[in-house]
């Protein structure tokens, strides 16, 4: 039989576990005081006001998987930059690309050749044989967007019900308790209504796929391989591989946006099932943490951008950005994808996870 919570004891400890926190964090409770003078919310960044303790953690140091906050407490960080750190705080190759990139310029707006490097690795653990630069995710789909509208001439674009992809105007877009196409609750100052961009139906759900793709209105599917942001939901035996033939039938692009299930291998989810996307997007860990971003594409698209793009007017037209591809991101880049994100990388990663989850559904059990 189960007890009744007891509310009043549960309110108490939480008033301790509060006073606890204040007692050991008072550096960082004096800089979060002087924060809100100049920062709004006394934080960098909106998501940073949420904190369970009533004023967020400043950090001094992080390296690995460790970091040192500013009254000299020890964590050991499972958010890791919510996965931007992926491979660790500041891993040694990528910092030594860092240092001896930044004595010989940041940023150029020019090629130089470690970028082909990176094109080539993209290439080799992708299979897709263009790639473009941006510095977030949120970037990369909204060119890949661009482009296939472009290409398609068609106006709309189908994401999955709460999916992840960064800010992307056009995939704040939820089906309601009844099944009907909303706005995302707390959907901050839309620019347009993300219901005359887009279109929202359930992951794995075939039948309604066909049924919005049959419209021909769609330029693009935006989809994450695996659902991450309502917790994990994987794909049901056979639907990518419907979600592909029916883009094809359709002739509507299919975007897959690797960047928190690269995790999967060093050619994401992508290569470890064998998909075949248009396009394929990715930021977040690319760079050892430095923002970084890709996005690729077939020669099918290439060619059809190509045809349309009016080279004259390629600075004006919403895509690209004056520190895409810089430098310093292109070093930290072929640094993180040569020495760290590498194949033994993935296997010691993929062991310990296997690991990790035997233990926890082990003590579930």
């Amino acid at each position: 039989m189960y007890k009744v919570l007891d509310r009043s004891r549960l309110s108490s400890l939480l008033v301790e576990e509060k006073e606890f926190f204040h007692k050991t964090h008072p550096t960082s409770h004096n800089l979060y005081q002087r924060a809100r003078q100049s920062l709004h919310g006394g934080v960098p960044m909106l998501w940073m006001i949420r904190w369970a303790g009533s004023f967020p953690v400043f950090v001094k140091e992080a390296r690995g998987a460790h970091f040192t906050d500013v009254d000299g407490n020890s964590y050991i960080d499972l958010c890791l930059g919510d996965t931007g750190a992926m491979t660790g705080h500041s891993p040694d190759a990528t910092v030594h690309a860092i240092q001896g990139q930044i004595q010989k310029g940041i940023t150029l707006m020019l090629p130089y050749e470690d970028v082909i490097w990176v094109g080539e690795e993209l290439q080799r653990r992708f299979g897709l044989p263009y790639w473009q630069f941006a510095l977030t995710a949120t970037d990369a789909n909204r060119f890949a967007l661009r482009m296939a509208r472009m290409i398609t001439r068609r106006p709309k674009v189908l994401v999955f019900n709460y999916c992840y992809h960064g800010s992307v105007d056009e995939s704040f877009i939820v089906l309601d308790e009844e099944g009907t196409p909303m706005s995302r609750p707390n959907n901050i100052g839309p620019q347009v209504d993300p219901l005359l961009t887009s279109k929202v139906i359930e992951f794995n759900d075939v039948a309604a796929l066909e049924t919005v793709l049959s419209a021909e209105d769609v330029a693009a599917v935006l989809a994450e391989p695996v659902m991450t942001n309502i917790g994990i939901i994987h794909p049901e035996p056979g639907y990518h591989e419907a979600l592909r033939e029916l883009t094809r039938k359709y002739r509507t692009y299919l975007i897959i946006d690797e960047t928190h299930t690269i995790c999967t291998g060093p050619g994401g989810y992508t290569r470890a099932q064998g998909l075949e996307p248009d396009f394929l997007t990715i930021g977040k860990p690319l760079a050892g943490g430095v923002p970084a971003a890709v996005y690729g594409f077939t020669e099918e698209v290439g060619n059809a951008f190509s045809e349309r793009l009016e080279v004259n007017e390629a600075d004006v037209g919403g895509i690209g950005g004056t520190l895409a591809g810089n430098a310093l991101s292109i070093a930290a880049l072929k640094a993180t994808l040569e020495n760290v994100l590498t194949d033994e990388f993935y296997s010691t990663a993929i062991a310990l996870q296997e690991g990790f989850t035997e233990g926890v559904e082990s003590v579930i059990q």
